[in-house]
């Protein structure tokens, strides 16, 4: 019994091509790691197989592709860890922009309210006096004196409206008499 072995050229042949077809695998997973590390994509072995057009296997029994996935995973891990500390501390630091900006407007609210207290208490006060100034002796007595002034008033009203009629019966009566004077002057002259 014979073995039939393979002559040594097309094993070499053969070999060669399975490096080639290595070689291209593994350039394809870093260009699908570059392509996804410019697309700010996540890294995952699935994502670059995927990509890359590999079996994860691939990317797990060849050491230099698992070292370029699990160096991009880690950069990435970084990178999105500096992201979420940038965008942690633009929320940290609006927040305090916001803290301060009320602040602000608290401390101006309080001024305000001092002053509009201040305002209605002195307001207040003035209430006060202009009531303890007023007895009742001196409220009835103004009412009176209000009650006379406003009788006052309406005699004089009709009053004023008597002297109007007399003034104009009074002018009715000098039209009259001009018109008579100028008869008779129109009758001496005629005579």
């Amino acid at each position: 019994m014979k073995t039939a072995s393979v002559p040594e050229p097309r094993t070499a042949a053969a070999l060669a091509a399975r490096r080639r077809k290595t070689e291209s695998a593994l350039q394809r997973v870093h260009e699908a790691i570059a392509r996804l590390r410019r697309e700010k994509t996540q890294i995952s072995v699935a994502v670059v197989a995927r990509r890359a057009d590999v079996s994860r296997t691939f990317l797990y029994d060849h050491p230099e592709a698992r070292t370029a996935v699990a160096s991009a995973m880690a950069e990435a891990g970084e990178r999105r860890s500096r992201t979420l500390t940038e965008q942690d501390d633009e929320r940290e630091a609006t927040w305090r922009e916001r803290a301060l900006n009320a602040e602000d407007a608290l401390k101006a609210a309080q001024a305000e309210i001092l002053a509009q207290r201040t305002c209605i208490g002195e307001l207040l006060g003035q209430i006060r006096d202009l009531q303890a100034e007023w007895t009742e002796e001196a409220i009835q007595r103004i009412t009176t004196e209000n009650t006379t002034l406003k009788q006052r008033v309406r005699q004089l009203t009709a009053d004023n409206r008597t002297l109007d009629e007399r003034l104009k019966a009074a002018r009715s009566n000098l039209r009259f008499q001009d018109r008579r004077l100028a008869d008779l002057e129109a009758q001496i002259v005629d005579s």
